[in-house]
Parts: structure tokens; sequence; C-alpha cells
């Protein structure tokens, strides 16, 4: 299968590897992968803000660099907001063109389009450490992505999983909320942090790399040896490597 990537312009930023990590998992799996040169910021953060005319205008340009091939993205906020808000923001600006093109967009965070699209739990990955996984807000209540990338981990060789208490609850990023309400989540990633430790992990896993760039942050200040990284990251992981 082609498959497009869109890597989210946080990714590209700051973390180009977990793109190349997809990359290494889809192409392990046999599929083409596509990166679109001309591809940017998805709008997410414009739209929760306000700026809807600039949301707009960024939904036309993923609706034309993107079309309707098949999207794989590591970001499970920027596939909520081209699933969910997209709609929402092409009704706001009375844009029929930009409707039509939203509802031919197939974009899948990478656990939904592996375990979904693909039927894969076992992409082949080694990864001998204990990982406990945080299920990020976006993935959960608004792609409901469930327990795929757990399926995911579970296959993984080598890989002890454990349980994270309190799993569901929020670690404080929420994007502009971070900044606007700062000892709000201070405290609230506090609280996050006391529930990792209590996991005794070696890893922190999960889908969106600005909720674990929020976790990770306590975790160093507090010097707890606890990493964090992306599921594409892990799943890339061999033996050989």
């Amino acid at each position: 299968m082609r498959v497009r990537l869109f890597v989210a312009c946080f990714n590209d930023a700051l973390f180009p590897g977990t793109g190349r990590a997809v990359t290494t998992v889809l192409e392990r799996l046999g599929h083409e992968v596509v990166f679109p040169p001309d591809q940017t910021c998805c709008g997410q953060m414009h739209w929760t803000t306000g700026y809807h005319r600039e949301a707009a205008d960024l939904a036309r340009r993923f609706a034309g660099v993107f079309g309707a091939d098949v999207v794989v993205t590591p970001s499970a906020s920027c596939a909520a907001t081209v699933r969910d808000a997209y709609p929402r923001i092409a009704r706001g600006a009375g844009d029929t063109a930009l409707a039509k093109a939203v509802e031919e967009l197939a974009v899948y965070e990478l656990s939904e389009f592996l375990v979904d699209v693909l039927g894969v739990t076992d992409v082949g990955a080694y990864f001998p450490h204990r990982v406990t996984y945080h299920p990020t807000c976006q993935s959960m209540r608004a792609l409901r992505v469930g327990d795929r990338p757990v399926r995911l981990l579970r296959a993984v060789k080598g890989l002890e999983l454990a349980e994270l208490p309190a799993a569901e609850e929020c670690c404080g990023f929420g994007g502009a909320f971070a900044m606007k309400n700062a000892d709000l989540s201070v405290a609230m990633v506090a609280d996050k942090v006391r529930h990792i430790r209590a996991a005794a992990a070696d890893v922190v896993c999960a889908v969106d790399n600005s909720c674990l760039t929020h976790i990770g942050g306590a975790l160093t200040r507090l010097r707890s040896g606890v990493r964090v990284m992306h599921l594409a990251e892990i799943l890339a992981g061999t033996e050989a490597r």
C-alpha cells in the first residue's frame, strides 16, 4: 500500500526521529511511504485559540496536499483535528468545496492504521525494557483509539508492560493550557509523574510527543531516570538495532 506520512509540525521541528520511526515500521511491513514536502501545520492551534479564518486556510492546504490518499500520522491530536474539527471549520467558513474535500480525507493515527486497517499487532519489534503507556487526552477522548497502542506494545518482543495508575488522568499539557494555567498544569503533571514512578517503568510511551514533552520535562527535573518515547520509536526497534 502507498501511504502518505503527515509528520505534524511539532514532530518535524522537535522530534524528526518519530517520523523516521513511522517510516521504518511501515516499510518493514512492506508498504511504500511518501512524505509530501509541502505539508504544513494542520491548524490545530489556530482553531483552538480562535483563529478560525487561519485554520480554514490551513485545512484547505492540507486537503490540497494530501487529497484522498491514505494518510498516517504519529500525532493523535492532529488526526483528531483533521477528522473532528475540519468539518466544523468548513461549515463555519461556509466553504462547500472544503467540506467536500474534508469528507474525502482518510487520516489515521499510527496505531489505528496498524490495527484497524492493516490488521497487524505484531510489527516485528524488539524493545527489552519495562514500559508504561500514557493514553493522551486527544487519543482517548477524540479519536477513541482505546487499547490499540497497548495491543501493539504487548506484541513487542522483550517488552514488559507496566500498568499506569490513574492512566486516564490528563498530564496537564493541553497546548496553550500549560502556558495560560501554569500552576494547575504543574500540579497535574506532578500527579502524572508520581503515578509513573509508582509503575516502576524505564520508559513512558504515548502517541503524542506534545504530552511526552511535558511529562519528560517533569521527569528530567526530578532526575527520575525514566525516559519518554513515542510509540513509533518503540515499534521501530529490532534486535539488530
